[in-house]
Order: C-alpha cells, then sequence, then structure tokens
C-alpha cells in the first residue's frame, strides 16, 4: 500500500524551492538540497515532483497564481478608471522590488536560466509575462489609448527595466522613476476623462 504524504507536504517542498530559488536560481540549487532543507525523504520529494523540472514548474505557476491575486486586489479600488489601472501595474511592480530580499523578478529570471523553449520553467514564466502583456492591452484599450499596442509595449519595457536595474543597482535607482516614467507615457496616450466625455458626446450627435 502506498503511503500517503502528510497534508501540507507539497505546500512545505515549494516554500522551501521557492526560498532557495530565490536566493540563488533555481539552476543552482539540486534536489538533494531541496531534500535536506525540507527534511523530508528524497522518496516523499520524488512521490509529489517527478523531477526537478517539475518542482521549477510549479514553484512559477504558483507564484503566477499568487502575482495575479494580489495584482487584482491592488487594481480593484480603481475599477472603470483602466487608464489608473495601467499607472497602478506599475505601481504594483514598483512596490514588490522594494520587498526585502529581492533578486529580480522570477519570470524573467526562470526565463534567462532555462533557455530551452520546451522546458516547462520557462513555459510557465512565459506564459505569465505573455498575459502581463495582453492584460497592458486590454486596459490601454478600455483606456482608449491612441496606440494600445505601443503604449502596452512601452509600459512593459519600463517593468521589465524597473525588475532589471533594482536587481542590479537597488530599488532607489533608476527604478526609483519607473513611475513617473509611465505616467508621462500614459498622459501622452490616453486623453483626460473630460476630454474623452466631450469626444463621446460629439460622436453620439
Amino acid at each position: 500500500m502506498t503511503r500517503r504524504p502528510a497534508p501540507g507536504t507539497r505546500q512545505r517542498i515549494l516554500k522551501t524551492a521557492a526560498r532557495l530559488f530565490g536566493e540563488r536560481g533555481a539552476r543552482a540549487v539540486g534536489m538533494q538540497e531541496v531534500v535536506e532543507e525540507t527534511g523530508l525523504g528524497k522518496s516523499v520529494l520524488y512521490r509529489e515532483f517527478s523531477s526537478k523540472d517539475d518542482l521549477v514548474a510549479a514553484w512559477v505557476r504558483e507564484l503566477d497564481a499568487e502575482t495575479w491575486s494580489h495584482m487584482d486586489q491592488a487594481l480593484a479600488p480603481y475599477e472603470g478608471d483602466p487608464a489608473r489601472q495601467l499607472l497602478k501595474v506599475v505601481e504594483f511592480a514598483q512596490a514588490s522590488v522594494q520587498a526585502p530580499g529581492f533578486y529580480g523578478c522570477t519570470f524573467y529570471n526562470t526565463s534567462a536560466e532555462f533557455r530551452d523553449p520546451a522546458h516547462p520553467g520557462r513555459q510557465e514564466a512565459v506564459a505569465h509575462l505573455d498575459q502581463l502583456r495582453q492584460r497592458l492591452r486590454a486596459l490601454a484599450l478600455a483606456a482608449r489609448a491612441t496606440d494600445a499596442d505601443a503604449l502596452a509595449d512601452m509600459l512593459m519595457l519600463i517593468i521589465s527595466g524597473l525588475y532589471a536595474n533594482a536587481a542590479t543597482l537597488g530599488s532607489s535607482g533608476p527604478a526609483g522613476r519607473a513611475t513617473a516614467a509611465a505616467r508621462i507615457l500614459i498622459d501622452q496616450h490616453i486623453a483626460p476623462a473630460d476630454q474623452v466625455g466631450r469626444e463621446r458626446e460629439q460622436d453620439s450627435c
């Protein structure tokens, strides 16, 4: 009879892996180290995760769900104001780099560490970044940006630059100007609410 793992075993492994991968990078951490850090047997670890690739993918997938949950909460107070939500996305990213122990964006880091397009961890990371780009585009369209694709892509570049600079030069370096740069771009591409209202009135005439 196969022995069932204790409740919380999977989360215990993921929590340990997240700490180790975040501190040193997923490629640098072996499965044996995860076993030792969790205090679990190797058979328990491999019962939950068939391989290191599987563990990396699960780690990225869990962070993806956690990130969207937190971002949705951050955007909720600005429901109905997509321009403000666009800026909030950048503010959300800027706040994340100020957290203790920030070692860079997990999604960009994982994509850089595992360059094989077929690697499951990379696929999860790329899927997250693709979704971020699509969310930015949807908000830009909802805000009636003059060029929604361009605005979304430029904000994406600000966010990626923010993560890269904060990981190397610290959150008080160029990364500290990310929100200000995003505000300039948004103002350039999106008309003020009162102007949009006037245009809609004219369109209805």
